[in-house]
């Protein structure tokens, strides 16, 4: 059997300290701000998570750009070209274009090196919730499973990766088209923050309303018990946009309720946080259904 190695996109918000001990080769979306670009490198060597929410938090505007062709097949080729295989885990189709730009780096490669197999998959997830898949994916690794048992196992389990998240700031869901202006002067006048998972289209969808910052984490945490499996035996991941105590509250709740065995917290990267603003918070673990 062939080794191989993952790769990914920085839209699973892991650590850098995560990437390595994974075992991960990340590439990295784009964050565009005042004319300049800033590649989302795990490691914050562009831009760091709190000088970018600082920055949001003062009004500056940011768009980004997903990762193109060419980077896949430059990282595709060195892997290959060690005698090594690829298994590819992109953010969600319906929010990026990652994932198509892997798939024809993919054919392009897969011609110049007829004996490796590349292997891309759609997550159907994001930000954590990736990271999430790709962390239990890399234990399941280890266990000894090919390319393709692997490949099997992460399409197995992509549709059990629960996403569930609340947003701070409205404006940047109406920026983004996803709520109404109208609605988004409403719910700020009156508190309402949605309530919002990703779906198995891999689309972010509005689940209700709750009204106040309390309700609104509160609904996340009885997500993990209405929907959760073997809850003291799971790693649960939580991102956050500028938001740590409140992302730390959520932890303590997780595993004094459910007796969860451990949770990860850290940041919402910047192309994630450029479309769901600060104090946005998203809270990731295996259920039964989405």
């Amino acid at each position: 059997m062939r080794d191989y190695v993952m790769m990914t996109d920085s839209c699973c918000d892991l650590t850098e300290e995560m990437v390595r001990q994974l075992g991960l080769v990340v590439l990295p979306l784009t964050m565009h701000m005042d004319g300049e670009e800033y590649p989302n490198y795990p490691d914050g060597r562009a831009i760091t998570d709190e000088e970018f929410y600082r920055r949001l938090r003062a009004g500056k505007r940011a768009t980004t750009s997903a990762v193109n062709i060419g980077q896949f097949e430059e990282q595709m080729r060195a892997v290959l070209g060690e005698g090594k295989d690829v298994v590819c885990v992109c953010f969600s189709s319906a929010l990026s274009t990652t994932y198509q730009s892997a798939c024809i780096a993919a054919d392009t490669v897969r011609e110049e090196y007829p004996d490796g197999q590349i292997f891309v998959v759609d997550s159907l997830c994001a930000s954590r919730g990736q990271g999430l898949l790709l962390y239990l994916a890399a234990q399941e690794k280890k266990k000894g499973l090919s390319a393709h048992e692997l490949v099997q196992w992460i399409e197995n389990k992509k549709l059990h990766i629960c996403h569930w998240f609340t947003v701070g700031d409205l404006n940047f869901l109406k920026r983004g088209g996803r709520l109404s202006a109208g609605a988004a002067l409403l719910g700020t006048m009156l508190a309402i923050k949605p309530v919002m998972h990703t779906s198995n289209e891999g689309k972010l969808v509005p689940m209700g309303k709750v009204r106040g910052r309390k309700a609104s984490l509160k609904a996340l945490i009885d997500k993990v018990g209405e929907l959760g499996v073997a809850l003291k035996e799971q790693v649960m991941f939580i991102c956050h946009a500028d938001c740590l105590e409140e992302a730390k509250a959520v932890a303590r709740e997780l595993k004094a309720r459910y007796g969860v065995r451990e949770v990860y917290i850290h940041y919402i990267g910047p192309v994630i946080g450029s479309h769901t603003g600060p104090d946005t918070m998203g809270l990731f673990f295996v259920g039964r259904e989405r």
